[in-house]
């Protein structure tokens, strides 16, 4: 591999031969060229890998490197192998159901070179819905923006959910030194745990325009061709719930469980309140609902009525 290029790119990857091959093609066509890439193959059919990598041209085969892990070492592990194992200014994840548009690279190593003071830079991202096709492989089918009102990255809306994706972020490879690697006890939401720690002390730059990375996604597809977003949902919940609870230990820690408690405090006296005011509401509307019709009783003298009145017009 190059020691001269400046962006490492790391395809992390496991038996899904039709998406790598398509990874490997769209890193191909950045106009950028400066780049070596690291495919960590974890715990997938070694012989499959490395066919696709022979099948590269001979002018790319030399900037692409393989690692294989025998048994899985999950998405984090996965991640922090290929950073390792390069030797790289600047560091991308491109996982390998995702894609970019041929200018992300210039863009991006344009923009935080000429911003010093920021660790990385987030660009627009586009979701895209695929579904299979015929032949095996997907199409897109449906796209929407992520995050259309993204104007900047901010602390405070991260903390409240993740705002860019892996695809989308291209940032120093010395941050790893600043504040270490991708958590390998956190298996989904990684990339979140690590955004957060970045932004309590950096900078993170925003690209706006149009997208330059797009966020695959596939509905209802479950197994090895399954993405993150769905196939890994109910471990985003847990994993979001673990890493909320470590800093917040990691913060009573370091200044005592004073203000947590009030907080919590706070929280349990207004979902109290919240509750109630739930509660009159449904009583108030079912009282309404109620008064608009008319009762049992009504309904009867109304019935025995309408049977006398019958009655009386017969005779």
């Amino acid at each position: 591999m190059s020691g001269s290029a400046r962006v490492g790119i790391v395809v992390r990857t496991k038996n899904r031969p039709w998406f790598l091959r398509r990874a490997l093609t769209d890193i191909a066509a950045q106009r950028y060229r400066s780049w070596n890439v690291c495919i960590v193959n974890d715990g997938g059919d070694r012989r499959t890998v490395e066919d696709i990598v022979s099948d590269l041209s001979a002018e790319l085969r030399p900037f692409v490197n393989v690692l294989h892990n025998s048994e899985s070492a999950g998405r984090s592990a996965a991640a922090n192998q290929g950073i390792r194992a390069l030797d790289t200014e600047f560091v991308v994840l491109h996982d390998d159901d995702d894609l970019w548009h041929p200018e992300f690279l210039e863009k991006t190593v344009e923009w935080i070179t000429r911003h010093p003071d920021e660790v990385g830079v987030v660009t627009r991202t586009e979701i895209v819905f695929e579904k299979p096709t015929p032949d095996g492989g997907f199409v897109g089918v449906e796209r929407e923006v992520f995050w259309a009102d993204l104007d900047e990255i901010r602390f405070t809306d991260v903390l409240e959910v993740n705002r860019w994706v892996p695809i989308s972020y291209l940032y120093r490879r010395e941050l790893h030194d600043r504040i270490g690697y991708y958590d390998e006890h956190v298996h989904a939401a990684e990339d979140w745990d690590f955004g957060l720690r970045t932004l309590v002390r950096h900078r993170v730059g925003f690209l706006d325009g149009s997208p330059l990375a797009y966020w695959m996604q596939r509905r209802g597809i479950e197994g090895d061709m399954g993405n993150s977003m769905f196939a890994l949902a109910h471990d985003h919940e847990r994993f979001d719930r673990q890493i909320r609870d470590a800093a917040l230990r990691d913060y009573a820690a370091a200044h005592g469980s004073g203000l947590p408690l009030y907080i919590a405090g706070l929280v349990k006296e207004e979902s109290g309140l919240l509750l109630e005011r739930l509660r009159r509401i449904v009583r108030e509307e079912v009282s309404k609902a109620l008064d608009a019709r008319p009762s049992d009783l009504e309904r009867v003298r109304r019935r025995l009525f309408r049977r006398y009145r019958e009655r009386t017009l017969r005779k």
